[in-house]
């Protein structure tokens, strides 16, 4: 594992690359972030972002979702893929979220895992992104991958266990933005299928990269 002065030179590297650390899901309330991140299991980030918009305008309101029909949703989201049970998941817990939280996303992990369709990754995201609690780590595909790229953890593909080594490591209130960081770094430079090492700010500190040119 890395040692600490490794880590932190890695978070400001980041830092330095991608300032504003924010989700690339785009959203204006907080349960919009929530049904978004559901829409964005086994779906782009991009497709979601086309499809928001149009759902949120057709239903303006927790309580306008609450009271229409899993059938009424799913063709807005038709293109995320799975949209029955995510248009199930999204009307569900907007009814949860009046009846037993007063229309307010709630701030626990317990709570949040109650509601329909949110699992650990979601949770993680409200918690970080909506109510700022130091910690969080959000455990998606591109964390996983580049974190165990780095030797920041032992290239688990588990998300529990990447979100506990990175919780071991990372500053706490640095781990949220981290954890954006690394999705925008996936995307630009350190792509699954063919990352570009050459040209990557983090090679001093990548354990894949020291083992490629050794």
């Amino acid at each position: 594992m890395k040692q600490p002065n490794d880590v932190l030179a890695i978070v400001q590297a980041l830092k330095d690359l991608y300032p504003d650390g924010i989700c690339s899901l785009q959203y204006a309330k907080d349960y919009e972030l929530l049904f978004a991140t559901r829409l964005s299991a086994q779906c782009t980030d991009e497709r979601v972002n086309q499809v928001t918009p149009a759902l949120f305008a057709a239903y303006p309101t927790l309580e306008a979702l609450a009271k229409a029909e899993p059938a009424d949703i799913e063709p807005y989201i038709h293109s995320c893929g799975f949209f029955r049970a995510k248009a199930k998941d999204i009307v569900f817990a907007s009814r949860m979220l009046l009846e037993r939280f007063d229309g307010k996303v709630p701030g626990t992990m317990e709570e949040l895992l109650s509601l329909p369709g949110v699992g650990r990754k979601t949770a993680n995201l409200i918690l970080g992104d909506v109510h700022h609690t130091p910690g969080v780590v959000v455990a998606d595909t591109h964390c996983m991958r580049i974190s165990g790229l780095l030797g920041l953890t032992d290239g688990t593909k588990d998300p529990g266990k990447t979100e506990k080594q990175l919780r071991a490591c990372l500053p706490p209130e640095e781990s949220n933005d981290f954890c954006h960081r690394l999705v925008l770094h996936g995307r630009a430079v350190c792509r699954a299928r063919k990352p570009d090492c050459p040209n990557c700010t983090l090679r001093p500190w990548c354990d894949h990269f020291q083992r490629q040119n050794n």
